[in-house]
């Protein structure tokens, strides 16, 4: 960038705007104005125009010689949010979220009478099934198929049920696979009130996942986040307590997304 300056093209204002935005952090949410400039490297003077002036634009307040940034940075960056679709939206989260977890996670969107995939970071290979971007599973042996089912209007998931009846294959996934329509009811709408589903070994024998709802800003859920673990490094009680804190955090950070990005 110093080499633009000659050029004309290169906004040094604009460029000390930024990095005295940069400057406050966690560590140092509130600064007074000599602390900027020594943070920034600019005279005390430069300083105090762009706190004035990202105060006057509503970025930063003053309040007993002290300054700090205001929610409203964070438009600049749902600017960019707002050019991604919905993996590439939720790729930094997930990649938290797996780390916190050490576990793959996915997200799904429905497309009756399947769910696919359409983000996924995985850590290993806990699937006989390779499954990427676009891979179609069916809805109800998943914790995410069970999660977007649920916020199905319920005669749209009366619909879905009666038709599982009728096409029901005679060999389930696994023989801890849910077929029943009741049954699956029963666990949608728990899945409905719990605001979340947990699959034990229904879709594959030694895999356990549990899914969470993302919601657009009608609060509509239009897709799920899911943890998927083997059974010999999981059970059901410490996916509740050890991972879906984390997986309920991921979820509400993308729905947050999507809300201030304004679509889907």
């Amino acid at each position: 960038m110093p080499g633009d300056a000659s050029t004309g093209t290169f906004l040094q204002g604009l460029e000390r705007g930024l990095a005295v935005i940069r400057a406050f952090s966690a560590e140092a949410p509130s600064l007074t104005l000599s602390e900027v400039a020594r943070a920034v490297g600019i005279t005390p003077a430069t300083a105090r125009r762009i706190l004035l002036t990202l105060e006057e634009l509503g970025y930063v307040r003053g309040t007993n010689r002290r300054f700090s940034l205001t929610p409203r940075v964070l438009a600049l960056g749902w600017a960019y949010l707002s050019s991604l679709d919905l993996g590439e939206l939720a790729g930094p989260f997930m990649e938290e979220l797996s780390v916190k977890t050490r576990e793959s996670c996915s997200i799904a969107t429905l497309d009756l009478p399947d769910i696919v995939y359409v983000a996924r970071v995985p850590t290993s290979r806990i699937m006989t099934v390779a499954l990427g971007v676009g891979a179609r599973l069916p809805a109800y042996p998943t914790s995410m198929g069970r999660v977007l089912l649920s916020g199905l209007p319920d005669d749209e998931l009366t619909t879905y049920l009666e038709a599982l009846a009728d096409s029901q294959p005679s060999d389930p996934p696994t023989d801890r696979t849910i077929t029943s329509p009741d049954d699956l009811r029963a666990a949608i709408d728990q899945a409905r009130k719990d605001g979340y589903a947990m699959v034990d070994q229904e879709l594959e024998l030694g895999l356990r996942s549990i899914a969470a709802p993302i919601h657009n800003s009608r609060g509509r859920i239009i897709a799920a986040l899911n943890v998927s673990a083997h059974a010999s490094r999981s059970t059901p009680t410490s996916l509740c307590e050890e991972v879906l804190p984390h997986l309920r955090q991921a979820a509400t950070q993308i729905s947050t997304a999507l809300t201030h990005r304004g679509q889907l």
